[in-house]
């Protein structure tokens, strides 16, 4: 298939069959990958040899409420060859650094960059490698996890991307997202769109893991301690420059199925690395910077890093 134009171009047209790198397809990636595939789109997912070889031999199988069940075929290497009018960058910010390495900043060219990691900071790596022309800040919204190679569980009933308005309008990319299934939105406010996503993220994510709780029992057994916890982000995310509504994130809260768990918190429960650098270390880093008192969340980052490891399992409850 030949390269096509760049989702963003003088016309502002979307290719109608674009060519779409993924940048880790585990549980946001792959579902984004399945979905693209199957709206029409040409998808290489770029991954290690072992999950590249099965998603060559057997696709993405998604397992979903909102979208159903089905497989869709994709590419699979373990590095970029071809130039791509997009590439999404979905692994954690743990494995950031090493990922890149698979994906030659000259075959996004004429392309763009959209990187989907929690936290605000990868921004600066991203731009410095690949061009701050190329990369759209944006935060996505979804409970979805790999349970195997290729293998994805989408649990929420919803999936949400925001983007921020850079150099040039985004619309075209937004429609391309909705029109696979993702519910996307274009504002004109990095700021507002990064710590929106974040001031949500790290209470939730930092308490579900502290105590090893699914939201539903942190939201009723600790909630004093987590609207606490977001007066404190809402604080820090009105110095930066963005949304500081405390009543409207503990209301999205109360929405989400109270089995609902964090990434983080899976992380923890699997022995996986965990992003406390990157969601709490990023808001301790702001406050500091802002000279915003955040008692509660420097407590829980001292005991989330003294009590877990990658190797650690999330307590369940208080010592």
């Amino acid at each position: 298939m030949p390269h096509t134009a760049p989702l963003i171009s003088g016309s502002g047209l979307v290719p109608p069959r674009s060519k779409v790198a993924v940048l880790g397809p585990g549980g946001i990636g792959g579902l984004l990958a399945a979905l693209l595939s199957r709206a029409g789109h040409r998808v290489i997912c770029i991954a290690g040899e072992e999950t590249a070889h099965t998603l060559r031999r057997d696709g993405i199988r998604v397992r979903s409420g909102q979208f159903g069940d089905f497989t869709a075929a994709v590419e699979a290497d373990t590095v970029l060859r071809e130039p791509v009018d997009l590439c999404l960058v979905t692994v954690k910010q743990t494995a950031l650094d090493a990922a890149l390495d698979r994906i030659p900043p000259h075959l996004l060219n004429d392309g763009l960059v959209l990187p989907l990691l929690n936290g605000i900071e990868h921004l600066n790596t991203l731009q410095a490698r690949f061009g701050a022309e190329r990369v759209a800040p944006a935060v996505i919204r979804v409970e979805s996890t790999r349970t195997a190679p290729g293998v994805i569980e989408h649990g929420s009933p919803f999936l949400e991307i925001d983007l921020a308005v850079r150099h040039e309008p985004l619309i075209p990319l937004a429609a391309l997202l909705t029109a696979a299934g993702a519910d996307t939105r274009v504002i004109p406010d990095e700021n507002a769109v990064l710590w929106a996503k974040l001031a949500f993220l790290a209470p939730f994510a930092l308490l579900t893991t502290r105590y090893g709780l699914p939201i539903g029992e942190i939201r009723s057994e600790r909630r004093k301690e987590l609207a606490a916890l977001v007066e404190e982000t809402t604080a820090v995310s009105r110095a930066c420059g963005g949304p500081a509504d405390a009543t409207r994130i503990l209301a999205r809260y109360d929405a989400f199925p109270s089995s609902s768990k964090s990434s983080m918190q899976r992380d923890a429960e699997a022995g996986r690395p965990l992003e406390l650098d990157a969601i709490g270390g990023a808001l301790l880093r702001a406050a500091e910077r802002h000279g915003i008192h955040v008692p509660l969340t420097t407590r829980l980052m001292t005991e989330l890093e003294g009590r877990l490891s990658p190797t650690t399992p999330s307590p369940r409850s208080d010592p």
